[in-house]
């Protein structure tokens, strides 16, 4: 099971700089990122704090940090055209030499949509509007050419060059929706991903492996993804109902228990982790834990 850790967006770009690399020293397999501009906070709420944008820092560790997977979790596909999207990814492939895993997903952050004035929809709408990113980003990334008339998009006979180094450049989707999103990561998706527990991640890819046997497709070709908050040694929070650990123990029996449920990456969310060197003792307690499976 390959071990990635996740910076959180509201640091310094020197704290997140500083985990990645001490993620490839130690032995981690990758360095993913968020995609929002604003903490998630209801009206009213402090919505001032700071957050770095996803596209910048994924391209600025790619040329940083030599060895270890750079991937988005999640590129939210509502905040730029998904012809922008397939260049900004196939550019981040070429400065990684090959390292980049392209994640998206619909959109959903509420009040990111109405300050900045980008529309999101009904769910309906959403899925909708994400299936035909994704028939564009296919196209750009994969094919010389690539025309798509849609209800949102409309591109004709469009180039994106150069082509990513990776061919095909891994396509993510992060989806928890049993309907449609979970029907979509079976018919287009080199990689899936889905926040929750153990328990929870693995009846999602139960779902998933349905979906593959409805459509034809063998699941195996879908690597899992999965995260929840991680607490190393100290008490848990409350009010988070995703979340492992709380001892060394029982954070060895959480991660066992994803790579017995075929769980092919876990990605580590810094939020619970601390900060500078407590941060980084965590984090190799954890690449500890995973090494003793």
């Amino acid at each position: 099971m390959r071990l990635s850790i996740w910076p959180g967006a509201g640091q310094s770009y020197a704290a997140v700089l500083e985990q990645a690399r001490h993620a490839e020293e130690t032995g981690w397999d990758g360095v993913w990122f968020a995609d929002h501009f604003m903490p998630n906070v209801g009206p009213g709420e402090d919505d001032t704090g700071p957050v770095l944008e996803c596209g910048s820092v994924v391209a600025a560790l790619a040329a940083a940090v030599p060895r270890v997977r750079i991937g988005t979790l999640v590129y939210g596909i509502t905040y730029r055209h998904p012809a922008v999207l397939a260049n900004m990814a196939a550019t981040v492939d070429q400065i990684s030499d090959g390292r980049f895993v392209l994640g998206v997903g619909a959109g959903w952050q509420l009040n990111e949509h109405e300050q900045y004035g980008i529309e999101l929809g009904s769910l309906k709408v959403r899925i909708d509007r994400f299936e035909e990113a994704l028939r564009i980003l296919d196209g750009l990334l994969r094919t010389p050419r690539t025309t798509v008339h849609g209800d949102h998009y409309r591109v004709t006979g469009a180039v994106n060059e150069p082509k990513p180094v990776q061919q095909p450049l891994p396509l993510m989707i992060g989806a928890k929706g049993e309907k449609r999103m979970l029907r979509i990561v079976a018919e287009r998706a080199d990689e899936w991903n889905c926040w929750g527990r153990p328990e929870f991640v693995a009846h999602k890819s139960a779902v998933l492996d349905q979906h593959c046997a409805d459509l034809g497709r063998d699941p195996k070709t879908i690597a899992r993804t999965g995260q929840a908050l991680t607490v190393v040694d100290g008490p848990l929070p409350a009010d988070a109902p995703h979340v492992i650990g709380g001892s060394p123990a029982k954070l060895a029996d959480d991660i066992a228990a994803y790579a017995g449920n075929g769980l092919d990456e876990l990605i580590v969310p810094d939020a619970l982790l601390g900060e500078g060197a407590a941060r980084l003792k965590a984090m190799d307690a954890i690449r500890s834990i995973v090494s003793d499976l």
